[in-house]
């Protein structure tokens, strides 16, 4: 089996992205996990560039880490230094690692107009680099920045750069797709003539601005690349690098190449959603292979054809990179996606039952006037539930009525609901204040209710949505709100739909609630 060195540049690269900023203990927490994923080599940051990095590359000594290597990231020497007079090498070199990746300008355009000195010059920088590295410590990998788009305009002079850090005794050198421009017909024409002419080990560094960042890697890989960088879900500059997440189960499952250990495999989706925690970037729901949406089926036929072979639409088994499948309900949803969803819920449900019709079209009547059931699933277990005379009412609303009052210009709005329900044969009458009406039945509700049902002070609300149905109608519209709720042990999504925001508020949450009583319904058997 052909092994592939796996690259992570997420602390550095992947830094660079719009909107993420690692602090040191971040930096420190991803290399633990991708030191459990199984990833070769991490690159920390650039050492001297900031303090974060100084600091990082101190305290990442102290890890225990059980194969993971450290890199520190740097360039060549600047032209006006000699190596050993550059602080850059000398900052490279108090990092204390055993590993360093320095980059350098393959493109001539680069060279004459951003560095501007001879393309001779540039050679002898990069050789001086790796020599004076390589004496120092045990890798150096060379970056060959710019080198495809280098190589289309001067393709003598690109290769002659990548056969300068070959002669300097470079241990990798990995070809840059630096602007994220070149297709994979080009990376694939271009990878197999310099295979050919190198004897060192030669990797992949693609940037996703075509969104060939993928692509790209895969092909370069398959042209003779065994090295290849990339960051988590894909974070970057501009457009971002080449997502390890979509490479490594590419490469290993339907390449049969060695990219980390097997067993591994089943922590991507964990390290994925991991490293977006701690960047506190959303989960991109349709990302492939450890996306939520990943392997969510929709179409009724689709559900039909997954309940008896998964691989009629499924490429791979989710279990294999810790994902799993789901089946989506909504008006597309045929008897299937219902079976489905009941052996979800833990519900007995027959194929042959004229209650699994009756459910199928309360769920199209439903969508039809504005629910949607994909994100919401807690709310359709309850209609089925309530369809199949399985649900039960721990209360009865008699009646609410919620006051907003805005006492001066320049001051917050204040919010105060009052509610009573019934629960059994007593009834409860209070009243909360919020930040917001919504917020403000929600305290009354649960204060109603604590009394009765202690375990509702485990719910916490993470997150809700207000999305306008019927387009054109001003503050008359119809609108569906969102809400998605968890305690401890899991979370859950419910919709309520109406014209007034604050009654579909109220059914999104109660529904939230009765979800968490079901749950719990062995303690308060009402």
């Amino acid at each position: 089996m052909r092994r592939i060195e796996i690259y992570d540049t997420t602390l550095r690269d992947g830094a660079q992205a719009e909107d993420i900023s690692f602090s040191v203990e971040d930096k420190l927490r991803i290399t633990e996990k991708l030191d459990e994923l199984g990833v070769h080599y991490i690159e920390g940051g650039w050492p001297g560039s900031n303090p974060k990095d100084l600091e990082y590359f101190k305290k990442v000594k102290k890890l225990k880490l059980d194969g993971l290597k450290v890199v520190a990231f740097g360039s060549t020497h600047r032209p006006k230094y000699k190596a050993g007079d550059d602080v850059i090498f000398k900052s490279l070199l108090d990092s204390k690692t055993r590993i360093i990746t320095i980059f350098g300008k393959t493109w001539d355009f680069h060279v004459k107009e951003a560095l501007k000195i001879s393309l001779q010059e540039n050679l002898d920088i990069i050789h001086d680099s790796i020599t004076y590295l390589k004496k120092r410590v045990e890798t150096v990998f060379f970056d060959a920045e710019h080198f495809f788009d280098g190589y289309k305009d001067n393709p003598q002079y690109a290769l002659k750069c990548l056969m300068t850090a070959q002669d300097a005794g470079a241990d990798c050198i990995i070809p840059c797709d630096t602007n994220g421009g070149t297709l994979p017909g080009d990376v694939r024409t271009i990878f197999r003539e310099i295979v050919k002419k190198m004897r060192t080990p030669l990797g992949i560094h693609a940037h996703n601005d075509s969104e060939c960042a993928v692509a790209n890697s895969i092909v370069a890989v398959e042209s003779g690349a065994s090295h290849v960088q990339g960051t988590v879900n894909g974070f970057g500059e501009r457009c971002g690098n080449a997502n390890l997440c979509s490479i490594i189960p590419s490469l290993q499952i339907k390449l049969g190449m060695k990219c980390i250990d097997p067993g591994h495999l089943t922590r991507l989706r964990d390290v994925a959603r991991f490293v977006n925690e701690i960047a506190n970037m959303r989960h991109f729901k349709r990302q492939p292979f450890v996306g939520d949406s990943a392997f969510a089926h929709k179409a009724g036929i689709h559900v039909s054809a997954i309940r008896k072979r998964p691989e009629t639409y499924e490429h791979i088994r989710p279990e294999l990179v810790g994902n799993a499948q789901r089946v989506l309900i909504s008006d597309l949803a045929g008897k299937s996606n219902i079976l489905r969803k009941a052996e979800e819920f833990g519900i007995r449900l027959d194929a042959g039952s004229p209650q699994v019709q009756d459910i199928v079209t309360t769920l199209k009547k439903l969508e039809n006037e504005g629910f949607q059931f994909e994100a919401a699933e807690a709310s359709f277990e309850l209609l089925m539930k309530k369809a199949l005379g399985l649900h039960k009412r721990f209360f009865d609303l008699i009646g609410f009525r919620i006051i907003v009052e805005k006492r001066k210009e320049g001051e917050e709005a204040i919010s105060e609901a009052t509610i009573m329900v019934k629960v059994g044969g007593r009834i409860e009458h209070t009243a909360a204040t919020g930040r917001g009406p919504v917020n403000a039945i929600d305290n009354a509700l649960r204060k109603a209710l604590d009394k009765f049902y202690p375990k509702l002070k485990d719910i916490k609300l993470h997150d809700y949505k207000v999305r306008v149905l019927t387009a054109g109608r001003g503050t008359s519209a119809k609108v569906r709100v969102l809400v998605e709720s968890g305690d401890e042990e899991e979370k859950w999504g419910t919709v309520g739909v109406s014209e007034n925001i604050i009654e579909a508020s109220y059914q999104a949450l109660v529904d939230s609630i009765e979800y968490k009583l079901l749950k719990e319904e062995n303690e308060y058997p009402i």
